[in-house]
C-alpha cells in the first residue's frame, strides 16, 4: 500500500483505532478525512490534529453512506483510500436479551459493524478502480476467527467482513485497488464501553505495529495474540473460543 500522497477517509476516525491511523497517515504526508457521528468528538479530534478533515456521519443510516459518499468524491476528488473502521460491541446474554420490544439496538450493530463497510466498499471500488493507486482497508478483528461468545453479534459481522473482504480482494485482483484486512485484537480503547478494553494491546503500539504491515505490503495484518488466530486450525479455534468464554462469562450472567 501506498503510504504517502493519498486521500483518504476513515470511518468512525474521531476517537480510537481510527484516530490512531489517522494521526499516522497525517504525519506519512496524506490528506487524511474522518467521519463519526458526533460533531463535538469530530472537534476535538480536530483540535488535536487541525490538518484533519471532518464530517458528521451516522454510517448506520444508507442515505448517510450514499450522502457521504457523494460529498467526499465531489469535494475530494482525489480520494483513493478508505478505511472501513466504526465498529459497536455489545456484550450480552441471548437468553436476556429482549429482541422482541429491542430489536433496533442489535440489529444497530448488524448494520453499523457489516452492511455499512460492504455498501461503502461498493459505492467505493468502482470509483477508486479508475485510479493508478487505491486501496480499501476493513478492520476485522481477531474475533472474525475466534468468536468472543460474551459478545456474540459483534463476532459474527467480523468474520462476514472477513469473508467479504476475501471476495472483494479476488474480485479486484486485476484493478489498482489494493484490498487489506486489519484484525485487531483487545485493544485498549474504549470499544463497547469505557474501560473495557484496560487488558488490551496499547493503542499506539498496536497503530505502529499495523502500519509496519502496511508498509511491507501485507494483505492481512494482526497484531499481538491476533497474529496467531489468522491461521488457527478449526480444533485450536474451538479451545481458544471455549477458554476465552469461561473467563470472560461472568461478565453477561
Amino acid at each position: 500500500m501506498k503510504l504517502s500522497g493519498n486521500t483518504i477517509l476513515i470511518t468512525g476516525g474521531s476517537t480510537g483505532i481510527g484516530l490512531a491511523f489517522a494521526e499516522r497517515f497525517i504525519n506519512a504526508g496524506n490528506t487524511v478525512i474522518v467521519c463519526g457521528r458526533r460533531e463535538s468528538v469530530l472537534q476535538n479530534a480536530k483540535d488535536k490534529f487541525p490538518n484533519l478533515i471532518t464530517r458528521v456521519c451516522d454510517v448506520g443510516r444508507e442515505s448517510d453512506r450514499t450522502a457521504l459518499f457523494d460529498w467526499v468524491t465531489t469535494n475530494y476528488p482525489k480520494v483513493n483510500v478508505l478505511v472501513n473502521n466504526a465498529g459497536i460491541q455489545q456484550r450480552f446474554h441471548v437468553l436476556k436479551a429482549n429482541a422482541k420490544d429491542n430489536w433496533s439496538y442489535y440489529n444497530n450493530e448488524i448494520t453499523v459493524n457489516i452492511e455499512a463497510p460492504i455498501h461503502l466498499s461498493m459505492l467505493f471500488a468502482p470509483f477508486f478502480a479508475k485510479k493508478e493507486h487505491a486501496a480499501i482497508v476493513n478492520v476485522t478483528s481477531g474475533l472474525a476467527f475466534t468468536p468472543m461468545a460474551i459478545a456474540p453479534v459483534y463476532s459474527a459481522t467480523k468474520a462476514a467482513l472477513h469473508s467479504f473482504t476475501m471476495s472483494l480482494r479476488h474480485q479486484l485482483g486485476n484493478t489498482s485497488v489494493e484490498v487489506i484486512e486489519v484484525a485487531p485484537p483487545a485493544v485498549n480503547t474504549d470499544l463497547g464501553g469505557a474501560d473495557l478494553h484496560t487488558f488490551g494491546e496499547p493503542l499506539d503500539a498496536f497503530a505502529d505495529g499495523i502500519f509496519q504491515g502496511f508498509e511491507e505490503g501485507k494483505q492481512e495484518i494482526g497484531y499481538g495474540s491476533s497474529v496467531s488466530r489468522l491461521r488457527m486450525s478449526r480444533d485450536e479455534i474451538d479451545i481458544y473460543a471455549e477458554n476465552m468464554y469461561q473467563a470472560m462469562k461472568s461478565a453477561i450472567e
